[in-house]
């Protein structure tokens, strides 16, 4: 009599199959998670200014304190006309310089073409207004800018000097104070 024994090599061929497909899902789990942090860790880095540390004083003076970043620049999330964007702090910017592409997106006027020189030579600007930037406590309206065709989509806005020459600034020990009186916009 044949009795009907299963074959145990296909049953195990199976198992083997089922465990390494575990090992890779966890490797790959494991590999995005990694990838997840570390992201979060390289934009600490550049933006260590995600929570802003802000006061209003008594007497109606709005500070804000930045940290300068791994390349000794000053980054911070703010607002144009209410909607969120990154700065870059740049006193040698006669204006707020935005990209193309954010200005298309905010719906900005383009009030005018002008040439300005920047580190990389001359370019084409367009003129513009910006009803409102704010900068945690530290806000202004009506603000000038140019809009800039040749600079990077993704590039943050240089937060110049149109707006930057109405605060007092102090820096100190890595950190940049930006104080707006009570009297101003």
């Amino acid at each position: 009599m044949k009795q009907n024994i299963p074959d145990n090599k296909s049953g195990a061929a199976g198992v083997e199959r089922t465990g390494r497909t575990m090992v890779i899902m966890a490797w790959v789990g494991g590999l995005l998670l990694l990838t997840f942090l570390f992201q979060g860790f390289l934009d600490e880095q550049h933006n260590p200014n995600r929570h802003l540390e802000m006061r209003v004083g008594e007497d109606g003076v709005r500070q804000v304190v930045l940290q300068r970043n791994r390349q000794g620049h000053y980054v911070a999330n703010g607002l144009i006309n209410g909607r969120v964007t990154t700065f870059l702090l740049d006193t040698g910017a006669t204006d707020v310089a935005i990209p193309e592409d954010l200005a298309n997106r905010l719906n900005l006027p383009r009030l005018g073409r002008a040439m300005s020189q920047t580190a990389n030579g001359p370019v084409v600007v367009y003129r513009t207004r910006l009803d409102s930037v704010q900068l945690g406590a530290v806000g202004l309206q009506d603000v000038r800018a140019t809009i800039l065709p040749s600079m990077a989509a993704d590039a943050p806005v240089l937060l110049g000097m149109s707006f930057l020459k109405h605060l007092e600034l102090l820096q100190r020990d890595g950190r940049l104070t930006l104080r707006q009186g009570a009297w101003q916009g």
